[in-house]
């Protein structure tokens, strides 16, 4: 499996990082605008690789060196101003780095898996698509990915059992507009009902990135854990199930914008998508991440056009 990472910053240094410890590449490619970042990166991590018991070529290099690639993840970002918190501002920025990098990359792994780690996801993941020309199904962003495993670590510590028995999904934007799907919400196959606390609980996750920006300036450990394990599921064909952003075509009636849903994640990038079951209150709150992304995707794009 060899593996590409565009972006060595925080996210993706910390990607990779987790990509060497787990063993998931024979090939880790790492890019950087500034190449000396990349090649700094590349050392620091050969020399990791040396304690453990793994076989792993790591190296840094230009576009050429990511020619067949089985995945690449998007890690690459502008920064947030500072004391802001609000990802969508990344909009315009990230979104013209996609158009000026993604193509290049597309074009020498034109079969690989592009897994996008960087904000706002569901933008990009949208205009990823259109940047690569890749199917839909091999582009697909961490979404709610986080947000899910966050809240189901509370339900867990609320009712007592392991956070792998918990089954709830946050759907919608990776942002405001997110919610819990408490309907199908469930540990051991006994519902868990929507109640004031577990709404509580949800707000906390919501604004727990927020109060990692404002404590430490930034995210990296969770994103990157959770993009490994998108990572895992394509290079062992494992069919696990991720809420993860993806472009739609008609789930529940929408089209055009990417949104996170549970879908089946496989050696083929996205290998179905899944639909829980919904209250009307959810399925208005789906509709209204629509709405969220697609202002989001119209303001980033807009501004990306002047850069």
């Amino acid at each position: 499996m060899k593996i590409g990472i565009i972006g060595t910053g925080r996210v993706g240094s910390s990607l990779a990082y987790t990509l060497v410890t787990r063993g998931l590449a024979e090939e880790l490619v790492l890019y950087n605008r500034k190449p000396e970042v990349a090649v700094g990166e590349a050392l620091d991590l050969e020399h990791a690789l040396a304690f453990t018991q793994r076989r792993m070529t790591i190296r840094a290099g230009g576009v050429d060196a990511f020619a067949n690639a089985d995945v690449i993840a998007l890690c690459a970002s502008r920064p947030l101003p500072e004391g802001a918190t609000d990802r969508r501002m990344l909009g315009p920025q990230n979104v013209a780095l996609s158009r000026d990098l993604l193509p290049a990359f597309a074009a020498v792994a034109p079969n690989a898996r592009l897994v996008i780690l960087s904000n706002p996801v569901d933008v990009l993941t949208y205009y990823a698509v259109e940047h690569t020309g890749f199917p839909a199904e091999r582009v697909l962003g961490c979404g709610t990915l986080v947000d899910s495993a966050r809240f189901r670590a509370m339900l867990s510590r609320e009712i007592g059992v392991n956070p792998s028995d918990v089954r709830a999904y946050v759907m919608g934007e990776h942002g405001p507009a997110q919610f819990p799907v408490m309907t199908s919400a469930q540990a051991g196959g006994e519902h868990l009902a929507d109640t004031p606390q577990r709404q509580a609980m949800f707000r906390d996750v919501v604004n727990a990135g927020i109060t990692i920006l404002k404590n430490k300036g930034y995210t990296s450990h969770a994103v990157a854990m959770a993009g490994s394990l998108l990572i895992e599921a394509i290079a062992f064909d494992t069919r696990q199930t991720f809420p993860v952003s993806q472009r739609l075509n008609g789930y529940l009636g929408e089209r055009d914008v990417a949104l996170s849903v549970p879908a089946v994640v496989g050696a083929g990038g996205v290998e179905k998508l899944l639909q829980p079951e919904m209250n009307d209150k959810e399925r208005q709150a789906f509709r209204d991440a629509a709405t969220s992304v697609r202002d989001a995707m119209r303001m980033a794009l807009q501004g990306s056009q002047s850069m």
